[in-house]
Protein backbone atom coordinates (compact mmCIF):
# COMPACT_ATOMS: atom_id res chain seq x y z
CA UNK A 1 0.00 0.00 0.00
CA UNK A 2 1.36 3.54 -1.06
CA UNK A 3 2.13 6.18 1.78
CA UNK A 4 -0.90 7.92 2.93
CA UNK A 5 -1.42 11.78 1.46
CA UNK A 6 -3.25 14.08 3.61
CA UNK A 7 -5.56 15.77 2.77
CA UNK A 8 -4.94 18.97 5.22
CA UNK A 9 -1.58 20.89 5.74
CA UNK A 10 -0.67 18.89 8.68
CA UNK A 11 2.85 17.55 8.43
CA UNK A 12 4.90 14.95 10.86
CA UNK A 13 7.85 16.82 12.77
CA UNK A 14 9.85 16.21 12.41
CA UNK A 15 35.35 -12.43 14.11
CA UNK A 16 36.13 -14.72 15.90
CA UNK A 17 33.65 -17.55 17.14
CA UNK A 18 30.24 -16.41 18.22
CA UNK A 19 30.92 -15.60 21.48
CA UNK A 20 33.34 -13.17 20.68
CA UNK A 21 31.82 -11.07 17.33
CA UNK A 22 32.78 -7.39 18.33
CA UNK A 23 30.26 -5.20 18.90
CA UNK A 24 28.87 -3.43 15.57
CA UNK A 25 27.27 -0.68 16.11
CA UNK A 26 27.24 2.53 15.16
CA UNK A 27 30.37 4.54 14.78
CA UNK A 28 30.44 7.85 17.32
CA UNK A 29 29.69 8.71 21.10
CA UNK A 30 26.32 9.23 22.18
CA UNK A 31 24.52 7.98 19.02
CA UNK A 32 21.87 4.57 19.39
CA UNK A 33 22.45 1.29 17.89
CA UNK A 34 20.21 0.70 14.91
CA UNK A 35 17.71 -2.25 15.35
CA UNK A 36 18.91 -3.19 11.61
CA UNK A 37 22.53 -3.52 13.22
CA UNK A 38 21.38 -5.61 16.44
CA UNK A 39 19.61 -7.82 13.72
CA UNK A 40 22.50 -8.08 11.71
CA UNK A 41 25.17 -8.90 14.61
CA UNK A 42 22.95 -11.26 16.21
CA UNK A 43 22.05 -13.04 12.79
CA UNK A 44 26.01 -13.00 12.45
CA UNK A 45 26.58 -14.87 15.63
CA UNK A 46 23.83 -17.19 14.62
CA UNK A 47 25.11 -18.09 11.61
CA UNK A 48 28.96 -18.11 13.10
CA UNK A 49 27.64 -20.60 15.63
CA UNK A 50 25.59 -22.73 12.95
CA UNK A 51 28.70 -22.98 10.94
CA UNK A 52 30.73 -24.03 13.79
CA UNK A 53 28.12 -26.63 14.60
CA UNK A 54 28.40 -27.73 11.08
CA UNK A 55 32.03 -27.96 10.88
CA UNK A 56 32.31 -29.79 13.97
CA UNK A 57 30.02 -32.35 12.60
CA UNK A 58 31.42 -32.83 9.52
CA UNK A 59 34.79 -32.97 11.23
CA UNK A 60 33.76 -35.86 13.10
CA UNK A 61 32.30 -37.31 10.13
CA UNK A 62 35.50 -37.11 8.36
CA UNK A 63 37.61 -38.55 10.99
CA UNK A 64 35.31 -41.68 10.97
CA UNK A 65 35.04 -41.97 7.60
CA UNK A 66 39.15 -41.88 7.57
CA UNK A 67 39.21 -44.29 10.32
CA UNK A 68 36.91 -46.78 8.88
CA UNK A 69 38.84 -46.39 5.48
CA UNK A 70 41.78 -47.18 7.76
CA UNK A 71 40.07 -50.27 9.25
CA UNK A 72 38.59 -51.46 6.12
CA UNK A 73 42.41 -51.44 5.02
CA UNK A 74 44.02 -52.80 8.41
CA UNK A 75 41.52 -55.70 8.43
CA UNK A 76 41.86 -56.89 4.53
CA UNK A 77 45.77 -56.69 5.01
CA UNK A 78 45.29 -59.06 7.98
CA UNK A 79 43.08 -61.30 6.46
CA UNK A 80 45.49 -62.13 3.55
CA UNK A 81 48.27 -62.32 6.49
CA UNK A 82 45.94 -64.90 8.22
CA UNK A 83 45.54 -66.39 5.23
CA UNK A 84 49.18 -66.70 3.89
CA UNK A 85 50.02 -68.23 7.53
CA UNK A 86 47.76 -70.36 6.89
CA UNK A 87 48.48 -72.26 4.13
CA UNK A 88 52.26 -71.99 5.30
CA UNK A 89 51.12 -74.09 8.12
CA UNK A 90 49.08 -76.92 5.91
CA UNK A 91 52.30 -77.17 3.63
CA UNK A 92 54.48 -77.49 7.28
CA UNK A 93 51.39 -80.36 8.42
CA UNK A 94 52.00 -81.82 4.89
CA UNK A 95 56.16 -82.33 5.19
CA UNK A 96 56.25 -79.99 2.44
CA UNK A 97 57.98 -77.35 4.14
CA UNK A 98 61.81 -77.92 4.70
CA UNK A 99 62.78 -79.09 8.06
CA UNK A 100 64.30 -75.68 9.19
CA UNK A 101 61.09 -74.69 9.63
CA UNK A 102 59.97 -75.65 12.34
CA UNK A 103 56.78 -75.30 14.73
CA UNK A 104 58.86 -72.72 16.88
CA UNK A 105 61.22 -70.84 14.34
CA UNK A 106 57.67 -70.00 12.38
CA UNK A 107 56.20 -68.48 16.14
CA UNK A 108 59.26 -66.92 16.80
CA UNK A 109 59.32 -65.75 13.46
CA UNK A 110 55.61 -64.67 12.93
CA UNK A 111 56.27 -63.22 16.53
CA UNK A 112 58.81 -60.74 15.34
CA UNK A 113 56.52 -60.12 12.30
CA UNK A 114 53.61 -58.80 14.11
CA UNK A 115 55.51 -56.72 16.33
CA UNK A 116 56.98 -55.18 13.22
CA UNK A 117 53.29 -54.90 11.85
CA UNK A 118 52.31 -53.13 15.19
CA UNK A 119 55.19 -50.73 15.57
CA UNK A 120 54.60 -49.47 11.87
CA UNK A 121 51.34 -49.08 12.45
CA UNK A 122 51.60 -47.20 15.97
CA UNK A 123 54.11 -44.77 13.90
CA UNK A 124 51.19 -44.23 11.67
CA UNK A 125 48.35 -43.81 13.91
CA UNK A 126 51.23 -41.09 15.47
CA UNK A 127 51.92 -39.14 12.12
CA UNK A 128 48.03 -39.48 11.58
CA UNK A 129 46.99 -37.83 14.65
CA UNK A 130 49.70 -35.23 13.81
CA UNK A 131 48.50 -34.63 10.43
CA UNK A 132 44.82 -34.35 12.05
CA UNK A 133 46.25 -31.74 15.04
CA UNK A 134 48.22 -29.41 12.59
CA UNK A 135 44.49 -29.75 10.34
CA UNK A 136 42.61 -28.69 12.56
CA UNK A 137 44.86 -26.04 14.32
CA UNK A 138 45.09 -24.23 10.77
CA UNK A 139 41.54 -24.29 10.31
CA UNK A 140 41.02 -23.10 14.00
CA UNK A 141 43.50 -20.02 13.29
CA UNK A 142 42.62 -19.52 9.72
CA UNK A 143 38.75 -19.09 11.00
CA UNK A 144 38.92 -16.25 13.34
CA UNK A 145 40.98 -14.53 11.12
CA UNK A 146 38.79 -14.61 8.46
CA UNK A 147 35.69 -13.49 11.03
CA UNK A 148 38.01 -10.95 12.32
CA UNK A 149 38.68 -9.26 8.37
CA UNK A 150 34.87 -9.49 8.07
CA UNK A 151 34.33 -7.91 11.06
CA UNK A 152 36.65 -4.54 10.38
CA UNK A 153 35.22 -4.63 7.01
CA UNK A 154 32.08 -4.12 8.50
CA UNK A 155 32.24 -1.64 10.78
CA UNK A 156 34.63 0.14 8.20
CA UNK A 157 31.20 0.20 6.36
CA UNK A 158 29.28 1.30 8.56
CA UNK A 159 31.53 4.28 9.69
CA UNK A 160 31.61 5.02 6.11
CA UNK A 161 27.23 4.80 6.17
CA UNK A 162 27.14 6.82 9.22
CA UNK A 163 29.35 10.02 7.75
CA UNK A 164 26.89 9.38 4.55
CA UNK A 165 24.08 9.62 7.05
CA UNK A 166 25.27 12.61 8.86
CA UNK A 167 25.76 14.33 5.64
CA UNK A 168 22.32 13.51 4.46
CA UNK A 169 20.98 14.63 7.80
CA UNK A 170 22.40 18.27 6.98
CA UNK A 171 21.71 18.33 4.26
CA UNK A 172 17.79 17.77 4.65
CA UNK A 173 17.59 19.78 7.24
CA UNK A 174 18.85 23.07 5.32
CA UNK A 175 16.82 21.57 2.26
CA UNK A 176 13.39 20.91 4.27
CA UNK A 177 13.68 24.62 6.26
CA UNK A 178 14.04 26.21 2.76
CA UNK A 179 11.49 24.25 1.60
CA UNK A 180 8.65 25.42 4.32
CA UNK A 181 10.18 28.92 4.01
CA UNK A 182 9.19 28.73 0.48
CA UNK A 183 5.48 26.58 0.68
CA UNK A 184 4.54 28.68 3.39
CA UNK A 185 5.45 32.03 1.28
CA UNK A 186 3.50 30.08 -1.38
CA UNK A 187 0.30 29.36 0.66
CA UNK A 188 0.31 33.22 2.20
CA UNK A 189 0.31 34.40 -1.23
CA UNK A 190 -2.07 32.42 -2.80
CA UNK A 191 -4.34 33.04 -0.09
CA UNK A 192 -4.34 36.81 -0.14
CA UNK A 193 -5.27 36.14 -3.76
CA UNK A 194 -8.42 34.36 -2.59
CA UNK A 195 -9.17 37.36 -0.91
CA UNK A 196 -8.47 40.17 -3.30
CA UNK A 197 -10.50 37.76 -6.23
CA UNK A 198 -13.68 39.23 -7.38
CA UNK A 199 -17.20 38.06 -7.33
CA UNK A 200 -18.41 36.42 -10.30
CA UNK A 201 -16.80 33.73 -12.22
CA UNK A 202 -13.70 35.15 -12.68
CA UNK A 203 -13.13 35.20 -9.01
CA UNK A 204 -14.94 31.80 -8.16
CA UNK A 205 -12.08 30.14 -10.70
CA UNK A 206 -9.13 31.99 -9.31
CA UNK A 207 -10.58 30.79 -5.43
CA UNK A 208 -10.63 27.12 -6.77
CA UNK A 209 -7.00 27.56 -8.18
CA UNK A 210 -5.35 28.60 -5.12
CA UNK A 211 -7.22 26.39 -3.04
CA UNK A 212 -5.34 23.61 -5.33
CA UNK A 213 -2.22 25.44 -4.57
CA UNK A 214 -2.83 24.62 -1.19
CA UNK A 215 -3.58 21.19 -1.64
CA UNK A 216 -0.08 20.60 -3.67
CA UNK A 217 1.50 22.65 -1.02
CA UNK A 218 0.24 20.91 1.84
CA UNK A 219 1.35 17.24 -0.13
CA UNK A 220 4.56 18.49 -0.53
CA UNK A 221 4.86 19.92 2.95
CA UNK A 222 3.65 16.25 4.07
CA UNK A 223 6.45 14.85 2.00
CA UNK A 224 9.13 16.51 3.15
CA UNK A 225 7.89 15.73 7.14
CA UNK A 226 8.18 12.21 5.70
CA UNK A 227 11.08 12.26 4.51
CA UNK A 228 12.57 13.68 7.84
CA UNK A 229 10.75 11.57 9.90
CA UNK A 230 12.60 8.57 7.69
CA UNK A 231 16.09 10.37 8.48
CA UNK A 232 15.24 10.25 12.22
CA UNK A 233 14.50 6.13 11.96
CA UNK A 234 17.62 5.60 10.35
CA UNK A 235 19.62 7.57 13.23
CA UNK A 236 17.28 5.92 15.60
CA UNK A 237 16.55 9.63 16.98
CA UNK A 238 12.48 9.73 16.02
CA UNK A 239 11.14 11.92 19.13
CA UNK A 240 8.40 10.25 21.06
CA UNK A 241 7.51 12.73 23.99
CA UNK A 242 4.68 10.35 26.05
CA UNK A 243 2.50 12.55 28.27
CA UNK A 244 -1.46 11.64 29.95
CA UNK A 245 -4.00 12.10 27.15
CA UNK A 246 -7.42 10.79 25.83
CA UNK A 247 -7.08 7.84 23.65
CA UNK A 248 -10.66 8.51 22.52
CA UNK A 249 -10.59 12.07 22.15
CA UNK A 250 -7.63 11.57 19.89
CA UNK A 251 -9.39 9.10 17.60
CA UNK A 252 -12.60 11.84 17.46
CA UNK A 253 -10.11 14.17 16.25
CA UNK A 254 -8.36 12.65 13.69
CA UNK A 255 -11.85 11.04 12.46
CA UNK A 256 -13.03 15.00 12.41
CA UNK A 257 -10.21 16.09 10.66
CA UNK A 258 -10.46 13.81 7.66
CA UNK A 259 -14.50 13.73 7.23
CA UNK A 260 -14.66 16.83 4.74
CA UNK A 261 -12.12 14.46 2.53
CA UNK A 262 -13.99 11.52 3.03
CA UNK A 263 -16.95 12.77 2.53
CA UNK A 264 -15.92 14.40 -0.87
CA UNK A 265 -15.01 11.22 -2.31
CA UNK A 266 -18.49 10.15 -1.17
CA UNK A 267 -17.36 7.60 1.43
CA UNK A 268 -18.77 7.72 5.10
CA UNK A 269 -16.17 8.12 7.98
CA UNK A 270 -17.35 7.57 11.58
CA UNK A 271 -15.86 7.36 15.19
CA UNK A 272 -17.53 3.96 16.73
CA UNK A 273 -18.68 4.84 20.36
CA UNK A 274 -16.11 3.81 23.01
CA UNK A 275 -15.21 4.21 26.65
CA UNK A 276 -14.22 8.14 27.31
CA UNK A 277 -12.12 8.76 28.69
CA UNK A 278 -9.70 6.73 27.87
CA UNK A 279 -6.49 7.75 29.49
CA UNK A 280 -3.20 6.19 28.46
CA UNK A 281 0.47 8.01 27.81
CA UNK A 282 1.23 8.96 24.33
CA UNK A 283 2.90 11.18 22.40
CA UNK A 284 -0.55 13.35 21.08
CA UNK A 285 1.17 14.58 17.75
CA UNK A 286 2.81 11.32 16.88
CA UNK A 287 0.00 9.04 17.18
CA UNK A 288 -2.12 11.80 15.38
CA UNK A 289 0.29 11.31 12.76
CA UNK A 290 -0.37 7.78 12.79
CA UNK A 291 -4.10 8.20 12.79
CA UNK A 292 -4.07 10.23 9.77
CA UNK A 293 -1.89 8.05 7.94
CA UNK A 294 -3.77 5.21 8.60
CA UNK A 295 -7.28 7.01 7.74
CA UNK A 296 -5.73 8.69 4.67
CA UNK A 297 -4.40 5.21 2.91
CA UNK A 298 -8.10 3.93 3.61
CA UNK A 299 -9.71 6.66 1.96
CA UNK A 300 -7.34 6.49 -0.55
CA UNK A 301 -7.87 2.74 -1.47
CA UNK A 302 -11.82 3.08 -0.74
CA UNK A 303 -14.29 3.06 -3.61
CA UNK A 304 -17.13 5.83 -3.55
CA UNK A 305 -19.80 4.71 -1.76
CA UNK A 306 -17.91 3.15 1.31
CA UNK A 307 -17.21 3.35 4.79
CA UNK A 308 -14.45 3.88 6.91
CA UNK A 309 -14.92 3.17 10.64
CA UNK A 310 -12.58 4.06 13.14
CA UNK A 311 -12.38 2.17 16.99
CA UNK A 312 -10.61 2.59 20.41
CA UNK A 313 -10.91 0.12 23.19
CA UNK A 314 -9.40 -0.65 26.32
CA UNK A 315 -7.65 -4.44 25.65
CA UNK A 316 -5.12 -6.64 28.04
CA UNK A 317 -1.89 -4.45 28.44
CA UNK A 318 -3.22 -1.15 26.88
CA UNK A 319 -5.49 0.28 23.86
CA UNK A 320 -5.98 -0.96 20.70
CA UNK A 321 -6.85 0.78 17.92
CA UNK A 322 -8.62 0.14 14.76
CA UNK A 323 -9.28 1.45 11.32
CA UNK A 324 -11.18 -0.58 9.43
CA UNK A 325 -12.61 -0.37 5.45
CA UNK A 326 -14.64 -1.02 2.56
CA UNK A 327 -11.92 -0.99 0.21
CA UNK A 328 -10.48 -3.57 -2.49
CA UNK A 329 -8.30 -5.39 0.27
CA UNK A 330 -5.13 -6.87 0.44
CA UNK A 331 -3.26 -10.33 -0.95
CA UNK A 332 -2.29 -12.00 2.19
CA UNK A 333 1.28 -12.24 1.34
CA UNK A 334 1.14 -8.50 0.72
CA UNK A 335 0.63 -7.84 4.39
CA UNK A 336 3.55 -7.81 6.01
CA UNK A 337 5.12 -5.99 2.83
CA UNK A 338 2.74 -2.50 3.32
CA UNK A 339 4.68 -1.41 6.48
CA UNK A 340 8.32 -1.55 4.61
CA UNK A 341 9.27 1.83 3.55
CA UNK A 342 8.89 3.15 -0.36
CA UNK A 343 6.54 -0.19 -1.12
CA UNK A 344 3.65 0.29 -4.06
CA UNK A 345 0.94 -1.64 -4.80
CA UNK A 346 1.90 -1.57 -8.24
CA UNK A 347 4.69 -0.73 -10.23
CA UNK A 348 2.57 2.08 -11.32
CA UNK A 349 1.29 3.44 -8.64
CA UNK A 350 2.10 7.14 -7.79
CA UNK A 351 -0.63 8.02 -5.05
CA UNK A 352 2.35 8.57 -2.98
CA UNK A 353 5.85 7.47 -2.18
CA UNK A 354 5.03 4.39 0.21
CA UNK A 355 6.42 6.08 3.40
CA UNK A 356 3.36 6.58 5.68
CA UNK A 357 2.67 2.82 7.01
CA UNK A 358 6.59 1.97 7.41
CA UNK A 359 6.50 5.21 9.59
CA UNK A 360 3.18 4.63 11.37
CA UNK A 361 5.07 1.02 12.73
CA UNK A 362 8.14 3.16 13.38
CA UNK A 363 5.77 5.53 16.02
CA UNK A 364 3.96 2.68 16.98
CA UNK A 365 7.02 0.96 17.89
CA UNK A 366 8.63 3.14 19.29
CA UNK A 367 6.08 3.77 21.86
CA UNK A 368 6.27 0.35 22.93
CA UNK A 369 3.66 -1.03 20.90
CA UNK A 370 2.74 -3.28 17.35
CA UNK A 371 1.23 -2.34 14.48
CA UNK A 372 -0.48 -4.94 11.68
CA UNK A 373 -3.06 -5.48 9.05
CA UNK A 374 -5.76 -7.80 8.37
CA UNK A 375 -7.76 -8.35 4.97
CA UNK A 376 -9.23 -9.81 2.35
CA UNK A 377 -9.22 -9.30 -1.24
CA UNK A 378 -12.30 -7.58 -2.15
CA UNK A 379 -13.84 -7.50 1.10
CA UNK A 380 -11.87 -4.62 2.90
CA UNK A 381 -8.77 -3.69 5.33
CA UNK A 382 -8.49 -4.04 8.91
CA UNK A 383 -5.23 -1.48 10.48
CA UNK A 384 -4.80 -2.35 13.99
CA UNK A 385 -1.50 -1.20 16.47
CA UNK A 386 -1.74 -0.96 20.22
CA UNK A 387 -0.58 1.23 23.11
CA UNK A 388 0.45 -0.06 25.73
CA UNK A 389 -0.49 0.73 29.53
CA UNK A 390 2.86 1.53 31.77
CA UNK A 391 0.68 0.75 34.50
CA UNK A 392 -0.59 -2.77 33.41
CA UNK A 393 3.18 -3.46 32.80
CA UNK A 394 3.97 -2.84 35.73
CA UNK A 395 1.52 -4.66 37.72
Amino acid sequence: MAAAESPVGWAGTGGPPPGRVIALGMAGEGKKTKPERVQTDESLRTERARADRELAIKQVAIKQDADQVIDRARLSADAVLATARAREDQHIEQGAAPVAASATAVVEERALEDEVLRVERATADEVLRQEREESISALSSLLPMEREKTDRHLLTERVRSDDALSNRDDFLGIVSHDLRNLLGAIVMSSSLLSKRAPEGDEGRTTRAETDRIHRYAARMNRLVGDLLDIASIDTGKLAVARVPGDAAALVAEAVETFRGSASAKGIGLEMEPSERPLTAEFDHDRLFQVLANVIANAIKFTPRGGSIRVRVERAEGGLLFCVSDTGLGIADDMLENIFKRFWQVGENDRRGVGLGLYIVRSIVEAHGGRAWAESELGQGSRFYFTLPDPAAAKG
